[in-house]
């Protein structure tokens, strides 16, 4: 991509922001990120959009090189937009210096990697490694000392405050590792792949550390995961692919957090019109290269590229409609 295709690509970019996610926590407007090396350009993120409200538990889910890895590590202010727009609790992440960004890092999100070791500093006991950020953060010897068991408790690992990660339990690393995340009561917590090396059992204890934070204390969540039990007990899951945001499955009647309730899978539409159809849809209709598209009194009608009885329009065997309203 040439300097000038990248400007009108900021500049588009640029006017498209107005009142979009107006209110919302997180929002992505038009966010690319284009990776260049030996000459190659990579587009992980192509115009992507999202918006995420206050106290939300959303899981985010992609096939690998999808752009969802990249996407999180832009909301975790550990790396920049080329284009687009990104603010998270009102900070503009696009504007931000680097010693902007490590207040960010410190105060607004707290992160939790899928290796353990990551997050937790293994000569400190789980005690010390929650209480660190709070140090740093300049936080007194008693108001650490009440938020550190807090955390604790809240996460049902208490017995975890004297004993070193390697004395821990893959669980109660990890269930510690939230703690840490939210010692300085960040906006948002961002978790990539947290039970992504734990049992079924283990995953669903650490999850429901993640749920009990975001009731409790009322911190936005945001989740990347290929486990489709996590997935399966949020109330909302958005899914990338090719660096978009494609669908969006939502859990209707579970407003306790859950995620019990009747599940409804919708194609994202965006504000220029696009949406991404489902592989399996198109390729058992034989679309590829165009459709043709047919409005009708409540859906719009779409077609592969060959003749069709227009005394049948609305025939399942040969076309995929996408219903008035739900996109």
């Amino acid at each position: 991509m040439t300097a000038s295709e990248l400007d009108a690509l900021r500049q588009d970019a640029t006017r498209a922001h107005g009142d979009f996610g107006a209110g919302a926590l997180i929002v992505c407007d038009r966010l690319v990120r284009i990776y260049a090396a030996e000459g190659i350009e990579v587009q992980a993120l192509q115009g992507l959009d999202l918006v995420i409200e206050s106290g939300e538990m959303t899981a985010l889910v992609g096939a690998s090189g999808s752009g969802k890895s990249t996407l999180m590590n832009i909301l975790a202010g550990l790396d920049s937009p080329t284009a687009g727009a990104v603010r998270v609790a009102g900070h503009d992440l696009a504007a931000m210096s680097a010693r902007q960004r490590l207040g960010y890092r410190r105060s607004v999100v707290g992160f939790i990697w899928q290796q353990t070791a990551r997050n937790l500093l293994p000569y400190l006991t789980g005690y010390q490694n929650v209480e660190l950020p709070l140090r740093l953060a300049g936080s007194g010897r008693t108001a650490r000392r009440q938020r550190v068991g807090q955390l604790l408790e809240l996460l049902g690992v208490p017995d975890c405050a004297g004993r070193r990660p390697d004395q821990m339990s893959g669980g109660e690393q990890q269930r510690v590792s939230i703690a840490v995340a939210l010692a300085n009561a960040p906006s948002v917590l961002l978790a990539d792949e947290p039970t992504g090396e734990l049992d079924s059992v283990t995953a669903e204890s650490v999850f429901g550390a993640m749920r009990t934070a975001n009731s409790e204390l009322g911190v936005t969540v945001l989740i990347v995961t290929h486990d489709p039990s996590v997935s399966s007990m949020v109330r909302r899951v958005i899914a990338i692919r090719d660096g978009r945001t494609s669908t969006e499955t939502l859990r209707h009647g579970a407003g306790d957090g859950t995620g019990d309730g009747h599940a409804v899978e919708y194609a994202v539409l965006d504000r220029a019109g696009r949406l991404q159809l489902p592989l399996e849809m198109t390729e058992s209709l034989g679309m590829r290269d165009r459709v043709r598209l047919e409005p009708q009194e409540d859906h719009i009608g779409v077609w592969p590229d060959r003749a069709v009885p227009s005394s049948d329009p609305g025939s399942p065997a040969r076309s995929a409609s996408a219903e008035g309203g739900g996109a």
